[in-house]
């Protein structure tokens, strides 16, 4: 069995990895830890959990696992790493302290010190469908944040294969209010989200830098997105709407062909029929995403739609199945739920 640890349990994404590694097959969780909630049972403070996990919470001091979830404030896990990469401990972070190559980049976006900048050169950017080569055999996996991973399983594989100009993108996405996190925060009060809906971080959005350093990556030259987010007054999902130019002589059919080529094959990824459009109902709970797009000729645009779950394929679920690659394991192991609908 796989030993696993995961700091910052309480959160959010934290409370998602431990209630999917619950059901995983061939992992045993055998650290949790909370710097807050230390000696206190997990059961009491997610009382979901109390006819599966009763494990006590732990301070910070990880023991000797096989695989840490990192599931922490960024800034912190950077300043953890090497100490525990040194004990042989693979790390997945769903931080965003590795996500970034540049450490200039990060401390810009981030306003703080990167505790590591020499680990930048050993982390891998964890998003499987694309990355899967890469990922195999490593120690230290930057898990890629939710509006990044809605926005590339649409653009990559059009933008790798020359059918969209990387210019002028447009990235429209809408999230859930767990994307947030579990801080009491003014303006995610009930009253203030209930019955709304608004922009947020416009322009100056973290999830920025990190698009357009994987989509820089794909044409090997500069990529200057519009990044937008809203804020849906929902529970889970994330819902991204593209608008990108298409290169001379493409049709509506070669993109679709280039989807259909990059992820007939993959599990999780489902390039719907024609007239059925994606919806974040269609991932709540899972770790699936789902992608739709038309041609617009009188604007010579093409719009794309993604939908997945920003707990999951957004989060733990992706971490997850970043483990079962690190492990050998077949990257659906304990990630085989459906969603829950309605």
């Amino acid at each position: 069995m796989i030993t696993i640890g995961i700091l910052g349990v309480t959160g959010y994404t934290g409370q998602e990895l431990l209630r999917l590694l619950n059901n995983h097959p061939e992992v045993k969780v055998t650290y949790l830890g909370s710097s807050s909630s230390a000696g206190k049972r997990i059961s009491d403070i997610c009382p979901h959990f109390q006819d599966s996990v009763d494990t006590v919470l732990e301070t910070e001091d990880v023991p000797d696992v096989d695989v840490v979830f990192m599931a922490l404030p960024h800034g912190i896990a950077s300043a953890r790493a090497r100490e525990l990469l040194q004990r042989g401990i693979k790390i997945i972070d769903l931080g965003a302290d590795f996500r970034l190559k540049d450490v200039a980049t990060y401390e810009s976006w981030y306003r703080v010190a990167h505790a590591d900048p020499t680990l930048l050169k050993e982390a891998v950017y964890g998003l499987p469908e694309l990355y899967r080569e890469q990922i195999t055999g490593k120690t230290l996996i930057a898990n890629p944040g939710c509006y990044p991973t809605a926005s590339q399983l649409a653009l990559v594989p059009l933008l790798r294969a020359g059918l969209i100009e990387m210019n002028g993108i447009i990235i429209d996405a809408k999230s859930g209010v767990s994307g947030a996190g579990r801080g009491i925060v003014q303006n995610l009060h009930y009253s203030e989200v209930n019955e709304n809906f608004k922009a947020y971080g416009v322009g100056v959005h973290r999830h920025t830098p990190e698009i357009e350093q994987q989509l820089s990556d794909a044409v090997n030259s500069p990529v200057v997105i519009n990044f937008t987010p809203h804020l849906v007054p929902m529970t889970r999902g994330i819902l991204t709407t593209i608008y990108a130019a298409i290169t001379s002589g493409v049709s509506e059919e070669d993109l679709k062909n280039c989807w259909h080529l990059m992820y007939d094959n993959e599990p999780f990824i489902h390039v719907m029929p024609e007239g059925e459009w994606p919806q974040t109902k269609y991932a709540y709970g899972s770790n699936h995403a789902y992608l739709q797009l038309r041609y617009d000729p009188r604007t010579n645009r093409v719009v794309l739609v993604s939908a997945i779950d920003n707990l999951v394929k957004g989060a733990s679920g992706q971490a997850i199945q970043n483990m079962n690659i690190l492990f050998g394991l077949p990257e659906t192991t304990g990630l085989q739920h459906t969603a829950l609908w309605p």
